[in-house]
């Protein structure tokens, strides 16, 4: 926290107020690629403005699916000017500021535990209407101009995705005859691709921002990419994303027509929930994959934390999904 107080201090007096002072500095999330910071700034005579540093404290591995913290500010940014729920982009930081890859954004009220969202009183009301509004901040997102975004986001439909993910799950030279169905079903089943729009690529509940009136903000845009648009609308009802609250398909606390009818209302095309069945498998099939990348952490002494040993046994549950989607009980 001592050598990020520095150069932050610095920044903010250089970059957005000459006489502001810190305070309440604070690591958010323990990300393993991504830090968050809370903190405060404040000068004389003015009101104390809450602020959220994302950084990057190291360079990003060359196989990594994230865009960059600096594309990412422009996407929330071209975001935010369609209207959808984001946190306002104060600052992107430059080389010169000394922190890295890193931007400043506009703190949001609220909470991102999904435990807490599906189970708290306080988020009783906002439970019965974000799956609509989730469907509507995905119409808008989808819904933007694909020549108003920067270059050099990745383009991904699905199949490619599988591709990466098998080279993957076959580098560990494991026997999961779950998977071995899921990859043969997936490329058997693949369907056409819908038009090219921006896709937010991790849109699910744990990357939104909840407050009593339902949905605040879209956290954590850094897998955006061009693609298409069912793969989001598919994300958010796998499973694995329900925290237990396993009838209620999106996120654990709405039902699919809500959040289908949200899309639309908002301008979306019309889309089917049989439509979304293909993509929920490859969400599991992926998230499965990524529970055993999880475990070869583990077992191999790349990281040796509690949580990944945790996160590894959950592959199982990824292949009791992946065989209802497969058997046509996509809501079991």
């Amino acid at each position: 926290m001592n050598a990020l107080l520095a150069p932050l201090s610095r920044l903010i007096k250089a970059r957005l107020d000459p006489g502001a002072e810190i305070s309440d500095l604070s690591r958010l999330s323990g990300g393993a690629s991504q830090e968050t910071w809370s903190f405060v700034i404040q000068s004389e005579g003015c009101e104390p403005r809450k602020l959220v540093l994302r950084r990057a404290p190291f360079a990003r591995d060359g196989g990594s699916e994230a865009i960059g913290l600096a594309l990412e500010a422009e996407i929330m940014a071209a975001a935010g000017r369609a209207k959808t729920p984001v946190a306002p982009i104060v600052y992107v930081c430059q080389p010169e500021d000394g922190l890295g890859e890193a931007f400043i954004m506009a703190h949001v009220p609220g909470q991102t535990i999904a435990r807490k969202i599906l189970r708290d009183e306080q988020f009783a009301d906002a439970r019965t209407k974000l799956a609509r509004q989730c469907g509507a901040a995905m119409a808008r997102i989808h819904a933007i101009d694909l020549d108003s975004l920067p270059k050099g986001l990745p383009l991904s439909h699905g199949l490619d995705q599988l591709d990466r993910y098998e080279a993957i799950y076959r580098s560990f030279g494991m026997d999961r005859p779950v998977f071995e169905l899921g990859f043969a079903w997936l490329r058997r089943h693949a369907p056409a691709p819908r038009p090219t729009t921006l896709v937010h690529g991790d849109f699910r509940n744990g990357n939104l921002m909840v407050n009593a009136e339902g949905l605040a903000a879209v956290l954590d845009w850094e897998l955006a990419h061009l693609g298409d648009p069912r793969e989001d609308l598919a994300w958010i009802c796998v499973n694995s994303w329900r925290f237990g609250e396993r009838s209620r398909h999106v996120g654990g606390f709405g039902d699919l027509t809500d959040l289908l009818a949200g899309y639309a209302q908002a301008g979306g095309p019309q889309i089917t929930a049989d439509e979304l069945v293909w993509f929920q498998a490859l969400g599991s099939l992926k998230w499965g994959v990524m529970c055993l990348i999880m475990y070869q952490a583990y077992v191999t002494g790349a990281d040796r934390s509690i949580e990944r040993a945790m996160i590894g046994r959950r592959a199982s549950e990824a292949e009791i999904d992946l065989l209802n989607l497969i058997e046509g009980r996509p809501h079991a």
